[in-house]
């Protein structure tokens, strides 16, 4: 017996630490010359757990690249500093427009987990985030030709009781009828799927974070860094800061 109950919280905690994802948080409204402060965060949001940047869960994440997307399509890679929950970066804006920061990760080692009847597999995670400066909305970029991409379409800022309209990529095309979970706080969740488009919508029914995550598994077998895998693992996360008051 206390056996089973060590191996059923063995599961639990293995299967938790797989359900983690990263994401970027940032004020989503800049202005020109202004520093814009960022953070990347790995853990689960919903669950209040953010792993700390020195122990062994986020050191097997800590090989991501950040980049800022200006408004005319210059790319520039952030030098991103070690915290105790986070990773901290900045940029400052120059110009009006859409800024898009992109965090990618595709250097993860191989994990095994045959012995929870998942496979063995590679993962690679995404995550996006937009500032505005001026009073024009555009769409966000979608920049991950190897993976998914999260595009936001809002045409004016996220607000309390406002609409959310965002389109998945995978590989540069839309991901259609393809669930996306989008969490809060405590635990609560909700699950919707993209249109024949790839598009989603949602209402923001609180001035609290959103984070949205879609997965998706590529049933491709490689190797890297010497291990085998069977398929790759993909995640995508947006997150959506509360409105400061």
């Amino acid at each position: 017996m206390k056996k089973s109950i060590f191996a059923v919280l063995l599961l639990l905690v293995s299967l938790n630490s797989f359900a983690h994802f990263m994401w970027v948080e940032t004020n989503p409204v800049g202005k020109i010359n202004k520093k814009q402060d960022l953070k990347v965060f790995f853990g689960e949001y919903t669950y209040g757990v953010q792993e700390k940047v020195n122990e062994e869960a986020f050191g097997k994440m800590k090989n991501f690249t950040v980049w800022v997307i200006s408004p005319n399509g210059e790319k520039n890679q952030l030098q991103m500093q070690p915290g105790d929950l986070f990773y901290s970066g900045s940029f400052e804006p120059k110009t009006n427009g859409t800024y898009t920061v992109v965090l990618n990760n595709n250097k993860i080692d191989v994990v095994d987990y045959t012995q929870y009847d998942f496979g063995i597999f590679k993962t690679h995670y995404h995550a996006t985030a937009k500032v505005e400066v001026g009073n024009k909305a555009n769409e966000t970029a979608g920049v991950n030709p190897e993976g998914m991409a999260i595009v936001d379409l809002t045409k004016k800022a996220h607000t309390e009781n406002g609409e959310a309209v965002f389109k998945i990529l995978y590989k540069g095309q839309p991901l259609k009828e393809s669930e996306v979970t989008i969490f809060v706080s405590d635990l609560w969740s909700k699950k919707i799927n993209t249109d024949k488009d790839g598009i989603i919508k949602f209402s923001l029914p609180w001035n609290t974070k959103y984070i949205m995550e879609v997965t998706k598994k590529e049933e491709v077998p490689g190797s890297y860094n010497g291990k085998d895998y069977g398929f790759i693992w993909h995640c995508a996360t947006y997150c959506i800061p509360a409105v400061k008051k």
